[in-house]
């Protein structure tokens, strides 16, 4: 019997830029898990430092394409969402997760809307409220701090103090009955890495890696990425989360020496041995 997991990624595809789909895909494909895809839009870049990019929007191709899969019978052991184009495709979506994934598949939502303090372009100040009904059904969720701020409509500042990151993780635990791991966090200035807020037993736990003094594109959805693919390769939850710092750590490392040519995103395809010796 073929024990290889099938799962479901909803976002965006960038065709330029190593973010969104075009990262998701060979990611979790490298974990030896078969990946379908749905995206929410088609962009010729990214909308982070290049001018002109086109857009086409795919909202009204999802409830088609839910229909056909719910034909063919297709079902998904898990789900994994970033960046979504509208508040019309978070009720599509949560369709879908009713109708073609599994009961007891996993559903992992990085509530990709915001960051550094603000929310992306194209995104009005009521989609927080609606992204938080997507976050309702999800069982992880993976935001930045700026997410987080804004899912729980607290006031975002620069730096938080672990007391203040513990008692907002826990409160948008609570809001979304979910477990939490928070990007992003930091308190020093040679270490970043993650808060983990397990739903079960209630424990907090940190993950760091040293901090690289540089900004790439794509590392938010490369270490959503690699997390989902160790949490559907049945990963702890901080077993999940080292994988997803080392592998992010090691792309962004990759990236270093060329990252005025290559300011777009990361090489990501030099870290994607530790993805391949998942067992």
């Amino acid at each position: 019997m073929n024990s290889t997991k099938r799962i479901l990624t909803i976002q965006d595809i960038s065709c330029v830029g190593q973010c969104s789909l075009t990262v998701a895909l060979p990611i979790i494909s490298a974990a030896g898990i078969e990946t379908a895809v749905l995206p929410t839009a088609v962009l010729s870049t990214h909308t982070g430092g290049f001018e002109g990019f086109t857009f086409c929007d795919l909202t009204e191709e999802m409830p088609k394409i839910e229909n056909h899969w719910k034909k063919e019978h297709i079902f998904f052991d898990g789900a994994y969402t970033g960046y979504i184009g509208s508040i019309r495709q978070i009720d599509y979506i949560l369709s879908i997760f009713s109708s073609v994934v599994k009961k007891d598949g996993i559903i992992v939502v990085d509530p990709c809307m915001a960051d550094h303090g603000k929310l992306y372009p194209g995104f009005s100040s009521d989609f927080p409220k609606e992204m938080l009904r997507l976050c309702q059904r999800a069982d992880i969720l993976v935001p930045n701090m700026t997410e987080m701020c804004l899912l729980l409509e607290k006031e975002y500042k620069e730096q938080f103090t672990k007391e203040e990151i513990e008692q907002m993780v826990i409160s948008l635990a609570d809001k979304t009955d979910t477990s939490i791991v928070l990007t992003g966090v930091s308190f020093s200035a040679n270490q970043l890495g993650c808060c983990i807020y397990h739903r079960e037993n209630k424990t907090i736990q940190y993950y760091f890696t040293e901090k690289i003094p540089y900004s790439f594109h794509g590392t938010g959805d490369c270490f959503a990425s690699s997390f989902f693919a160790g949490i559907m390769k049945n990963l702890s939850l901080e077993e999940a989360v080292r994988l997803a710092c080392e592998f992010t750590y090691q792309a962004l490392s990759a990236t270093i020496e060329d990252r005025k040519e290559h300011w777009y995103g990361v090489h990501f395809e030099k870290a994607l041995y530790l993805l391949n010796s998942i067992k």
